[in-house]
């Protein structure tokens, strides 16, 4: 038994180790929940707050955000893993655990101290210009401004998009394709925001999907 973990405690733990190492990327807390046929997701945060104290997990407010640290047990070494989103509901908070598609591993000095980072996987050709191509995974770095023409990623209704704002002189702002076959998108106010800025890119040229 690892030392000052209860029976339950290291159980929990060798879970969340089989898990990372089978699928690349930690259990949710519901996942932990039914293995152990734990009714509820406060009787599993019991057992990971303990973990947490005594030193062998670290966790953020991320989906799937559970890390182990302890030198004895720690999986993956120099590797991050940060959540790729699928389609984001306006209004809903941006990781919410509903929104994760996966877990992908990152070196962290892509994103650095960046703080509850996540990627997105770019759909179309409208940023080819860029550099940016179908399939690729964008890092984004979540914040609620952005300069003049930076490569953001935006959300426009039900889902994000990742092309470059530009604040036009008379207050409007429209989002830019690096692709010329795309026109402009005018943007409402209202209805739309920046929720991040685009700081990396990842891609597969075997054609693997994430």
């Amino acid at each position: 038994m690892a030392k000052g973990l209860t029976k339950r405690q290291e159980e929990i733990l060798a879970c969340i180790r089989d898990y990372v190492a089978k699928e690349g990327f930690p259990p949710s807390i519901r996942e932990i929940g039914k293995q152990f046929e734990i009714g509820s997701l406060r009787g599993v945060t019991v057992h990971l707050d303990a973990l947490e104290r005594k030193g062998y997990i670290n966790r953020s407010n991320t989906p799937r955000s559970i890390k182990v640290v302890h030198p004895e047990f720690q999986p993956n070494a120099g590797i991050m893993q940060l959540p790729l989103l699928g389609t984001i509901a306006a209004g809903q908070p941006i990781l919410a655990e509903e929104h994760v598609d996966a877990m992908i591993p990152v070196p962290p000095g892509m994103v650095k101290e960046t703080d509850n980072a996540f990627l997105l996987r770019v759909i179309g050709d409208s940023m080819i210009g860029d550099g940016i191509l179908e399939s690729d995974l964008v890092v984004i770095r979540p914040q609620t401004n952005a300069r003049n023409m930076d490569i953001v990623a935006f959300l426009l209704g039900d889902e994000a998009t990742v092309k470059r704002i530009n604040y036009e002189p008379n207050g409007s702002i429209k989002l830019l394709s690096s692709n010329p076959k795309y026109a402009p998108i005018p943007v409402d106010r209202e209805g739309s925001r920046v929720i991040g800025k685009v700081v990396g890119l990842i891609r597969d040229y075997e054609g693997r999907s994430f």
